[in-house]
């Protein structure tokens, strides 16, 4: 099943706070393996139950699965990003 792909506001904001290089490396994952296998990713527990992560490098993609789509809420350095 491909899946759409939508991002929060918020996530351009934590964009900026990335280097471009990284941004770009973040970008490129998203788009290669959320559509296809944004299923297959392992929820995670706690606080956080429902959610979704992705990585790539030091950095996390949160996200959650609605219908067919996948709404990306954070991308973070993996030291803040489960800061509440």
């Amino acid at each position: 099943m491909a899946y759409n792909i939508t991002f929060k506001k918020s996530v351009a904001k934590d964009l900026k706070k990335v280097e471009k290089s990284e941004v770009v490396r973040i970008l490129k994952k998203i788009e290669t393996e959320l559509p296809s296998k944004a299923g297959q990713v392992p929820e995670l527990k706690g606080q956080f139950a429902g959610l979704r992560r992705l990585r790539v490098g030091d950095y996390r993609i949160i996200f959650t699965i609605l219908g067919d789509s996948v709404l990306i809420l954070r991308i973070q350095h993996r030291k803040e990003v489960y800061r509440p």
